[in-house]
């Protein structure tokens, strides 16, 4: 009988944190709205510099069609550039915590290229690949690729001694280590680093769309900025936001269905 009673108790906790955790961000974006609106209303700001929530989903409702068409190539080249990076990420992570001489040696040199700033080596990536597809791509995938890179060499080495002294007393190989020991172990980590990748790759393809691109997110940012179409320029910043929690909120439905223990202190 205690059993059922607990059980059902942990069943309601459960709901409760569930729909404290829908409820809780949605007032937080009712609260936001409204001091918005508020302030545009109150200080009679004029439409050009900040235009009333109203105004914008108006310009979200009559424009939905142009600014889905502009938010399909960016969406490819921040998924494209998400992908690539983090696979290179993992890749070298993974070189890196076998060959400390690679890590010594080449370690620097991804510190200094993560370095310069990314309106810096957008540029010279166009110059590079053209103005297509490739180079926003390229921009989004070097974007991603430090954070990873720095989280899976990290989560690789985060290996408990004991655990991998017993690997050794069980004469445990290389790669049945790698495999059972210290990919789930970093996994935790890498999963950081790729709900961080979400908004950078997003941010990367834009970046790229302003360097020389006539379509996406970025370019019409350009153009409602030069127009001076303040309610445009919300709507393309809103439609680029949203597309960037429900990528955030893919990867973390991903992370829940890999990572099914319960993490220290959870």
């Amino acid at each position: 009988m205690e059993e059922a009673e607990m059980d059902a108790a942990w069943q309601a906790a459960q709901r409760r944190r569930k729909l404290r955790g829908w409820l809780l961000p949605s007032a937080g974006a009712g609260a936001l709205l409204f001091l918005w609106w508020a302030v545009v209303a109150y200080f009679h700001v004029r439409p050009f510099i900040a235009p009333s929530p109203e105004v914008v989903a108006i310009t979200l409702y009559q424009k939905f069609g142009m600014l889905m068409d502009n938010l399909a190539p960016t969406a490819i080249e921040a998924i494209g550039g998400f992908i690539i990076g983090n696979l290179l990420g993992i890749g070298i992570a993974t070189i890196f915590v076998h060959c400390r001489t690679m890590e010594q040696a080449f370690f620097p040199v991804a510190v200094f290229i993560n370095s310069i700033p990314i309106v810096a080596k957008a540029p010279i990536l166009v110059l590079m690949l053209g103005n297509g597809l490739a180079p926003k791509i390229a921009i989004s995938a070097v974007i991603c690729f430090f954070p990873t890179l720095v989280n899976m060499a990290r989560g690789l080495e985060a290996v408990s001694p004991q655990a991998m002294e017993l690997m050794h007393v069980l004469s445990g190989s290389r790669w049945e280590i790698f495999w059972k020991l210290r990919l789930p172990t970093s996994l935790p980590f890498l999963f950081s680093a790729l709900k961080v990748a979400t908004s950078t790759a997003v941010v990367g393809a834009i970046v790229g769309e302003w360097i020389g691109s006539q379509e996406g997110i970025g370019a019409l940012i350009i153009q409602a900025t030069y127009n001076f179409d303040s309610a445009l320029l919300y709507a393309v910043v809103l439609c680029g936001s949203a597309f960037s929690v429900a990528f955030f909120m893919a990867v973390r439905l991903l992370e829940r269905l890999v990572i099914r223990w319960e993490a220290p202190g959870g």
